[in-house]
């Protein structure tokens, strides 16, 4: 099917003081890029604490459900039993005032909840789901390992996988390899976190002034979209949006978000912004995941990889938010936190590179809070 490649994504939806979703503003917006060529609109169950789905089907009324492709996604940390899948997927038929999701992802997958979902039967439920017409095609979005990503991928017939994706992680979870490995069988790939949650389209000090080099004027967010629309295995680029200004950017943008558009040096100016911005890291942790598991429940890589994010794009409050909402337990399990350690000292007998772990957890816990 005929795809744009640019996506709205309906996690980052304007807000009003009261953090609840500004619906009218909303729904102006995604019209507006369905007016402008946007046919794909990806929700999913948890994204503003319920909120997002019920919004989004009703900004699809009046003949826009029909132009758009719809994605939502199964909430896999919350699947308890066989019988939860269809539970879930039926409220969000009702929740979405529609008959059927053209794609259903099972969401956010990672060790555990892969182990969890397929041992409880979640492709079965898919091939049960497209049979009955509920849903037409199976995805699934991913944050962990690439032997995982590649695991999952070869377990079913996906029409597409979710990963996050931007110049800063090339290496990152599924990365480029993963990206690839997709491609070469078949599979779609739709790119969440084209910037970063937002920290790419920054103005960075350091950064602006590799970019004004640069023989081309462009913002820091156009660079960093044309850069993941350069790779040809590349589906759809999902973009959160929270105003009409940053819809009408991305959908100009996305004029000329062609493979293959960029320079030489275009991609040595981006190669550039990249060394810059790796050279503020703080812990040069590699996320081998050798300390893992803690016995504390600590989630040593992930307090690192907050803080060395506050660091690279001098964005303390927002990786902050980010520490505070990820590790935090909010998916079912316990607090991962820097301020969880106890000091047991067993991560540092674990750690190829020999880092002192306890000492950058006790920096973790004091830049961020308990």
């Amino acid at each position: 099917m005929d795809l744009s490649i640019l996506g709205f994504g309906c996690m980052r939806l304007p807000v009003q003081k009261d953090r609840q979703i500004d619906e009218p503003q909303a729904t102006k917006m995604i019209r507006y890029a369905i007016d402008h060529g946007v046919n794909y609109i990806d929700t999913a169950y948890p994204y503003h604490d319920g909120e997002s789905e019920p919004v989004v089907g009703r900004a699809l009324r009046d003949g826009y459900r029909e132009k758009v492709q719809l994605a939502t996604k199964l909430p896999s940390w919350l699947i308890t039993k066989r019988e939860d899948m269809d539970r879930y997927l039926d409220e969000q038929l009702g929740r979405l005032a529609t008959d059927h999701i053209d794609f259903y992802l099972v969401h956010g997958l990672n060790q555990a909840t892969w182990e969890n979902t397929a041992r409880l039967g979640v492709l079965e439920f898919l091939d049960d789901a497209i049979a009955d017409g509920r849903i037409r095609y199976p995805a699934f979005s991913f944050h962990d390992t690439l032997p995982l990503f590649k695991e999952i991928t070869d377990s079913y017939d996906w029409t597409f996988a979710q990963i996050q994706y931007n110049f800063m992680d090339e290496k990152y979870q599924a990365g480029t390899e993963g990206l690839d490995y997709a491609a070469e069988r078949d599979i779609g790939i739709v790119v969440m976190e084209p910037l970063r949650g937002g920290l790419l389209a920054n103005d960075v000090p350091g950064v602006r002034e590799i970019f004004d080099r640069a023989n081309v004027r462009r913002t820091p967010a156009e660079w960093g979209l044309r850069w993941v629309w350069n790779h040809p295995a590349v589906t759809v680029v999902l973009s959160g949006m929270s105003t009409m200004e940053q819809a009408r950017e991305n959908i100009a943008y996305a004029q000329k978000g062609l493979p293959g558009s960029l320079s030489r040096e275009d991609l040595a100016i981006i190669g550039n912004v990249r060394d810059e911005l790796a050279s503020r890291i703080k812990i040069p942790c590699t996320g081998c995941n050798y300390c893992m598991p803690c016995k504390n429940g600590v989630n040593i890589p992930g307090c690192f990889e907050f803080y060395n994010q506050a660091h690279i794009y001098d964005a303390k409050e927002h990786s902050g938010g980010i520490y505070a909402w990820a590790l935090g337990g909010i998916f079912g399990g316990i607090p991962a936190f820097a301020s969880c350690c106890l000091a047991c000292g067993e991560c540092e007998e674990k750690c190829p590179q020999g880092l002192p772990i306890q000492k950058h957890l006790k920096e973790v816990a004091a830049y961020f809070g308990k």
